[in-house]
């Protein structure tokens, strides 16, 4: 597998996204991420964690958001995530109850 990968980027794209490959309990989905190097937390939408098959009730950590997202419940969550053909690594969402 190689180490790094290149993804294109042009400066009249509003945001940078990248392809990625989430899995969890079974079920995959593809999106496209984005990519905000000033984030302290990484958000998953809530219609996504129901297509990979996550259940609210089921996730009791509960994580504060900050700023337009205050008053959205949030719950950690993790996914398996694949970008290109890189080995996959798990990394832990604030699943958010919003799209």
């Amino acid at each position: 597998m190689p180490s790094s990968i290149e993804f294109p980027f042009s400066d009249d794209e509003a945001l940078p996204t990248i392809p990625i490959t989430m899995s969890h309990a079974g079920f995959s989905v593809s999106a496209n991420a984005l990519l905000d190097t000033g984030s302290a937390v990484s958000l998953l939408p809530y219609d996504i964690g129901l297509q990979l098959g996550a259940i609210w009730e089921e996730q009791t950590v509960r994580l504060p958001l900050a700023g337009n997202l205050a008053t959205v419940e949030a719950r950690g969550v993790f996914v398996d995530v694949q970008i290109g053909n890189l080995e996959p690594v798990r990394l832990a969402f604030a699943w958010e109850q919003a799209s």
